[in-house]
């Protein structure tokens, strides 16, 4: 109950304060809804600013707010005429010495440090101002699939505990319109955008016979994706490029192979830097954790090209010679599908087979003359063998230059094939980002 003090003397002499709260606190009952006609239900009027996004918790699924709350109703037992107090039409008085509804949120997990404010303001009809901050720990289904450019909608639910609308019932103290719009006292410098707050009103029942009275907020906020679009996109989309660019080196030679294992090696390491940075929750991944998965088993397939193409171009001696199937295939179908000329991977490799064959000459030389002397018949044996091993030498560098011919042409189809799965990926990828950050 309130302080009451019956003498008027010393120092609380012509105190107006103090005798409205003795003329208020006489036989005041906090314990009893305060209404006259017990028929009659209290309405509470609510309101809510959100001040602050202070965390969000996408692995526990929790949402850590600090709002601005507002609530009003009409105690007919608090009520005064202010010509009899010196026109007084307000007063502050300690919460504890008044009835207070018992309206909660439904979705507090945790109570949060939230300051205590002790006091009220009632006006003189009877109208009750409880304004206090309150820090918020609610659970909130949160989908992180659209990372970093989702927008997340979490719930505050108002309503009684216990009473039933018969008792208490719950509306807006301002229209949906204004709540809906109001940023006025938002921090919007962190990492969550405040969209709007809705509000709806809903009565409902347990067992079809005592209504409640609920007032729902959904507080809209949505991620500003900067920050992870510069660390996390761009040099995901630098090490892709490069692979691309790696094509470019000749098949041939062992260079390409250990530029794209250590691009693969780079982007292991890029991704144990980043799993920190990406949300997790145990119902989902967001879809940059998958494009990351995809770029590295692009990377790996990247690798398993070039190291299929190195093998097929690599020169040895006992390799048979280019099916014929093959040659049709590759050299003259596909040529003519992927619009390239012979030429373009023949020019160099034919240089080398156009050299005069000296064992040609020396057999057709030697030949002409007397060969009827044992040292003649030995000369021209060692010549013939070592023709044929010059012979058989052109012939393996015949199958060496087919060889790397088929393997120019199919690298140049499968960079193609590849290039084209780079680049329906990333469109597919960049449209559902645009869609989402837009929406």
């Amino acid at each position: 109950s309130f302080q009451t003090n019956n003498n008027n003397t010393g120092r609380f002499a012509n105190a107006t304060l103090v005798r409205l709260n003795e003329f208020l606190s006489a036989g005041y009952k906090k314990g009893v809804r305060p209404v006259r006609d017990w028929r009659q239900s209290t309405t509470v009027a609510i309101d809510l600013m959100v001040y602050a996004i202070l965390n969000v918790d996408e692995k526990n699924q929790v949402l850590t707010t600090y709002v601005w709350y507002r609530q009003q109703w009409t105690d007919e037992f608090l009520v005064w005429d202010p010509e009899e107090f010196d026109d007084v039409k307000q007063i502050s008085i300690p919460t504890a010495n008044i009835w207070v509804p018992d309206i909660l949120i439904n979705e507090f997990v945790d109570v949060g440090k939230s300051p205590e404010i002790p006091y009220i303001y009632l006006g003189h009809t009877g109208l009750v101002r409880n304004y206090k901050p309150i820090q918020v720990v609610t659970a909130c289904s949160l989908n992180i699939y659209n990372f970093p450019y989702d927008v997340q909608k979490c719930s505050l639910t108002f309503q009684s505990w216990l009473h039933t609308t018969k008792d208490i019932n719950i509306t807006l103290m301002r229209t949906p319109e204004e709540v809906m719009n109001d940023k006025s006292v938002f921090m919007n410098q962190g990492e969550w955008e405040l969209l709007h707050v809705l509000s709806t009103y809903k009565e409902f029942s347990i067992d079809n016979d005592d209504y409640y009275a609920e007032m729902k907020f959904h507080v809209v906020i949505r991620r500003r994706p900067l920050f992870y679009t510069v660390n996390l996109l761009l040099p995901s989309v630098f090490l892709m490029v490069m692979d691309i660019v790696g094509f470019y080196l000749p098949p041939d030679s062992g260079e390409r192979v250990s530029f794209k294992i250590t691009l693969l090696l780079g982007y292991s390491v890029f991704l144990i830097i980043v799993s920190d940075t990406l949300p997790a929750t145990a119902i989902g991944t967001p879809l940059i954790g998958v494009y990351f998965v995809v770029c590295m088993a692009l990377l790996v397939i990247s690798l398993t090209e070039s190291v299929l193409i190195v093998r097929l171009v690599h020169k040895q001696d006992l390799q048979s010679r280019v099916p014929q199937w093959v040659k049709h295939l590759v050299l003259e179908k596909a040529t003519v599908l992927l619009c390239i000329r012979n030429k373009k991977f023949c020019s160099i490799l034919s240089q080398g087979s156009d050299l005069p064959d000296p064992g040609r000459n020396l057999g057709l030389g030697l030949s002409t003359r007397d060969s009827g002397s044992p040292v003649m018949d030995g000369i021209l044996r060692e010549i013939t063998t070592i023709r044929q091993f010059l012979e058989k030498k052109n012939e393996s560098r015949e199958i060496a230059k087919e060889w790397l011919q088929v393997g120019y042409v199919l690298d140049v189809l499968l960079f193609r094939v590849y290039l084209l799965t780079v680049l329906a990926y990333s469109i597919t990828l960049g449209t559902l980002w645009s869609v989402w950050q837009n929406v």
